[in-house]
């Protein structure tokens, strides 16, 4: 089929390489425009552009789609589909309906819960035990189209959004050539979404992302593997030239109370709400991830200080 791929980050990546090697034509690609990066702030393109260069396909990044020409330039593509995986615009009704078999979108949740922006991260900060990707019709609302497929997975204990990231990427590969492969066929069937049970996966915020030792421990553990490593659930400690912000990356439930925010131990053993969390790696601004034990060497934190909360 004549396909127009719609995505940018490297969580799009293996979707757009099985397309490409199942046979189908992807006539162009649209992402976000090169941003400016490393040290230099050379402009830096997207995952999916730098891919899309590899194989010659043109390439579209404009800063919208809700004007005239970009929807006469997008029809004149003549497309069977568009798939569309964390592009990052939002598509006018002409553009979804540009395409002769509509917009396909890859969606990294188990809809209805978990629309919109960031749902890898919520689902393991909420404490969820499944997830998995889905593959919608898209229409205008907001992750609202009908279903055509999925695929489930759990979410382990000890899951990061990394590793979630990594897993639901591979599998949404897979179930989009899928659904491509039934689309070809005319058997893609799709089932409108129930309006039970719909959440919303908001953007996250930097200020959501500072660790309330307050709460209970298990509710922190999710919290720091839902943000790790970006964000970055952090927390802040002065180590005599002010607050210095530490990111959480890994750690682990274990027993112990205290006031919370208590330093427990020479271990990095943390008071919380209810129970303790062990803090196995930590990244300092400015430096690369490391565990505790090195942290510690050079941090001089001493057993009972307490940790600051957000107020």
């Amino acid at each position: 089929m004549r396909v127009i791929f719609m995505g940018t980050p490297d969580f799009s990546v293996p979707v757009m390489t099985e397309i490409l090697g199942q046979g189908h034509q992807i006539v162009a690609v649209y992402t976000r425009a090169p941003k400016p990066a490393g040290r230099g702030m050379d402009l830096r393109p997207s995952p999916v552009h730098a891919l899309a260069d590899k194989f010659a396909i043109p390439v579209f990044t404009p800063k919208t789609l809700r004007n005239d020409e970009e929807i006469r330039r997008f029809t004149a593509l003549e497309a069977d589909v568009a798939v569309v995986v964390a592009y990052g615009l939002i598509l006018p009704k002409a553009v979804l309906d540009a395409p002769r078999l509509g917009c396909l979108n890859l969606h990294a949740s188990l809809l209805p819960r978990w629309r919109g922006a960031a749902p890898i991260q919520r689902a393991i900060m909420a404490g969820d035990k499944e997830t998995g990707v889905m593959v919608m019709k898209m229409e205008e609302g907001l992750d609202t189209g009908p279903v055509g497929m999925a695929e489930r997975m759990t979410i382990t204990p000890d899951m990061s959004a990394s590793d979630l990231h990594d897993r639901l990427s591979l599998i949404g590969a897979d179930l989009m050539v899928r659904a491509l492969a039934a689309q070809s066929r005319e058997s893609l069937h799709f089932t409108v979404q129930s309006e039970d049970g719909v959440t919303y996966a908001h953007k996250i915020e930097k200020a959501e992302a500072r660790i309330d030792w307050k709460r209970s421990a298990a509710d922190l553990d999710n919290h720091i593997r839902g943000l790790s490593p970006f964000p970055g659930a952090f927390f802040e400690v002065d180590f005599g030239k002010g607050a210095e912000r530490i990111k959480v990356l890994r750690s682990k439930l274990v027993s112990g109370h205290g006031v919370p925010g208590t330093l427990l131990d020479d271990a990095l053993t943390i008071a919380c709400g209810d129970g303790a969390l062990q803090i196995m790696d930590v990244q300092r601004a400015g430096k690369a991830p490391m565990k505790a034990d090195e942290f510690l060497r050079g941090a001089r934190l001493s057993k009972g200080i307490i940790l600051p909360s957000p107020a």
